[in-house]
């Protein structure tokens, strides 16, 4: 009797985070089935406090960088910095296909010209609506969909084994400033048809009600100029939320002011937004940051970056009178048009701080001035019920934020099991039937320090908070191995931990050490440097915690002859 042959056992999907979880920003999600994978998203975060020196951080793109020859696309979801800020680093090893609305490109683009590889990627416009296929596996809607910048979308991707929809950024506005309301047939269609996997974010996941309609600021940035007619106002926001930049224009334009933009993201975003036709500027309104001394002050609107209390932005700038074209004076008036994100609650209140110092009226943490981009509540509760998911998995939030959305999921009455919060690099894996976590791939953070892209690693940031903790003492000294003996030194250099003037006791006591501690290894006939370096370094690490408590970082120099 022939044998059954077994039956070969079903590809899975793979779906997996490279960041946005349990973090703010740095979104990215890769999709994997057989032969194709592609990217969702692309993003960079802003380093924690621990993190000296750092400028950026991106996510780590091993696994994609391994897997090139697999990787079908990049497809963005909106043009924020936590989508797409990573890209210019990125694209250098992972060049492949780019795909995104007209705006978003545009806001990419300039980026990608900074750094010089504008002409060596494939940048590929798309339009809500439109399907891309990329290799066998996938198919990809953009659905258009409401945020705090223009032409956002969520992504709806066919797959073997099902339809995933990853919502991107999104909220409910049904009075939006473009008037394209989100799509919200065309997510009931697919929920109609059958959802294998919704993936949604959850930043706004803790509040409860709708996220109000940007338009409703228009009435508080009309109360702003009619109150403080007589003041310069200089307004802080986002750089990529060009439907609140329009609004201030249109506000100022009323009250017959002339609005100058400043801060290299702000004037690279409004200059791409209206050169593709996304704001509307009336000839005249906009003039040159270096042309506002030629107006009155109560004729001038700043629009500026810095409402995050980011360092050497333009708003901080101006607040520690470093910014060579705007001085503030008594006179002015600025508005924070935002709301902080977590973390950022202390730069924000330095800027503050420093600007009330000057005698500058602000206008911050107060209604009427800001509205978030992301869904609150009851919006998150209508995209699960559009789309009536067999799997749910809440991503773009921190631990909290996740775990808040899954609450809210089981409100909804979707299955426990059936709902899974994961930490970057945790993998999913469906078929048809079933899913099941599935092991890990290389995730993590990549550290920028200027021109430097991983070049920082856990160990040299230790190394910078033990020497802004504790200070370095250097250990010099020259030495004659042939003979054993000291030739010089050694000497002592105190860099952050003691003024030497006024601990020469402890100093010299320490010098002593030193020199006891290599004398004897020369004796002993010692040749191995490290080990002379070690010893002397393991001596006097003990004697100062004995004297000071404190364990400043000892680098020891031995030059021999």
């Amino acid at each position: 009797m022939a044998r059954k042959k077994k039956k070969a056992p079903a590809s899975r999907l793979r779906v997996a985070m490279l960041g946005g979880q349990s973090e703010i920003g740095k979104n990215i999600a890769v999709l994997e089935y057989e032969n194709d994978i592609i990217v969702v998203d692309c993003g960079l975060a802003f380093p924690d406090d621990d993190m000296l020196g750092i400028d950026l951080v991106i996510p780590d793109v091993t696994y994609l960088e391994k897997n090139i020859d697999r990787v079908r696309g990049i497809l963005l979801t909106h043009g924020h910095e936590d989508h797409i800020g990573a890209l210019p680093y990125v694209l250098k090893s992972v060049n492949v296909p780019v795909y995104g609305t007209r705006l978003t490109l545009g806001i990419l683009e300039r980026k990608l010209e900074e750094n010089g590889l504008l002409q060596k990627v494939d940048l590929r416009t798309v339009y809500p609506g439109d399907t891309v296929t990329l290799g066998d596996a996938f198919s990809v809607e953009f659905i258009h969909v409401n945020h705090s910048i223009a032409d956002a979308c969520c992504l709806a991707i066919r797959t073997p084994v099902g339809t995933v929809i990853h919502s991107g950024d999104f909220k409910l506005d049904v009075s939006p400033i473009d008037g394209e309301v989100m799509d919200l047939t065309r997510l009931g269609e697919y929920g109609r048809e059958g959802v294998l996997l919704l993936m949604c974010e959850s930043t706004n996941a803790e509040r409860p009600g709708y996220t109000p309609s940007e338009k409703s600021l228009a009435s508080s940035f009309d109360h702003i100029f009619m109150t403080n007619y007589d003041k310069r106002v200089i307004i802080a926001t986002f750089s990529s939320n060009v439907h609140r930049v329009q609004q201030i224009i249109d506000a100022s334009v009323k009250f017959g002011r002339k609005v100058a933009v400043t801060g290299r993201s702000m004037v690279g975003v409004v200059s791409a937004a209206m050169k593709l036709g996304y704001m509307d500027v009336p000839d005249g309104a906009l003039i040159d940051i270096t042309d506002i001394s030629k107006y009155p002050a109560e004729m001038i609107t700043i629009v500026t970056t810095g409402s995050q209390g980011e360092p050497m932005s333009a708003l901080y700038r101006m607040a520690f009178a470093d910014h060579s074209q705007v001085s503030l004076t008594p006179g002015d008036l600025v508005v924070l048009s935002s709301h902080a994100i977590p973390g950022n609650e202390k730069l924000i209140g330095k800027i503050i701080n420093e600007l009330y110092r000057r005698g500058v009226s602000v206008y911050h943490d107060e209604g009427g001035v800001h509205v978030s981009g992301h869904a609150c509540q009851e919006e998150l509760k209508l995209m699960h019920a559009l789309t009536k998911p067999k799997v749910f998995m809440p991503i773009h939030g921190e631990y909290r934020h996740l775990m808040q959305h899954k609450e809210l999921a089981e409100f909804m009455g979707e299955d426990p099991s059936h709902i899974f919060v994961c930490e970057i690099g945790q993998v999913l894996e469906f078929d048809e039937e079933t899913c099941r976590r599935a092991g890990t791939i290389p995730a993590g953070r990549v550290l920028v320090d200027g021109f430097g892209v991983g070049d920082v690693g856990n160990i040299v940031l230790r190394d910078r908070r033990h020497l802004s903790q504790d200070g370095l003492i250097a250990v010099v000294a020259t030495v004659d191995p042939g003979e054993g003996v000291i030739l010089s030194g050694p000497d002592l250099v105190s860099r952050g931990f003691v003024y030497v003037r006024e601990a020469e006791d402890m100093m010299e006591e320490a010098r002593t050490i030193a020199k006891d501690t290599i004398a004897d290894a020369l004796d002993r006939g010692v040749t191995e440097w490290t080990e002379i370096k070690a010893a002397v370094k393991d001596e006097l690490s003990r004697f100062f915690y004995t004297k000071t408590k404190r364990k400043p970082m000892i680098l020891p120099v031995i030059m021999n002859v």
